[in-house]
């Protein structure tokens, strides 16, 4: 059987239609999956942002804040009546200012921290910082976030 030209026109354009659907179905499809990712990523940054589960907003404040708003924006944020740290108070006896604040920083309470150091515990601090570090904190010099957080295990 021969084939007739108007026959192979019409088989050629079939073959073009099945290509065109095809790329449009796959095109679809990908877009779609690509909107569904980016919906799910939203939702999960806005999740991360409003509902702070990893407490990071007050870390992100104090580090785009300047110094003298920030001490307004901890003001305001206080509630109606709640009188407490109106005036620098000394949450440790054995923290310098500056050492508590750079405690608050970067999120340590210094009420928490011991006050005395037995033994025990400068032992540990030497064996994890080094016997000349800690003669420096001793000091006064403030210790550093991953000193603090690598010492947690000698005061908790």
């Amino acid at each position: 059987m021969e084939i007739v030209p108007y026959q192979k026109a019409w088989y050629s354009i079939g073959t073009v239609f099945f290509i065109q659907s095809t790329m449009k179905n796959f095109l679809t499809y990908f877009f779609v999956t690509l909107g569904v990712i980016f919906f799910v990523v939203l939702w999960g940054l806005a999740y991360v942002w409003f509902a702070d589960p990893f407490n990071v907003r007050p870390l992100i404040s104090l580090m785009t804040a300047d110094s003298e708003v920030a001490g307004e924006v901890e003001q305001q944020a206080r509630p109606i009546g709640d009188s407490s740290e109106t005036s620098p108070t000394d949450k440790n006896s054995k923290l310098s200012p500056e050492q508590e604040s750079a405690l608050k920083a970067i999120g340590v309470n210094p009420e928490s921290l011991p006050s005395t150091l037995t033994p025990e515990m400068e032992a540990c601090f030497v064996a994890t910082l080094g016997q000349a570090r800690v003669a420096e904190i001793k000091g006064g010099v403030s210790p550093t976030p991953q000193e603090v957080f690598a010492s947690r295990s000698c005061y908790e």
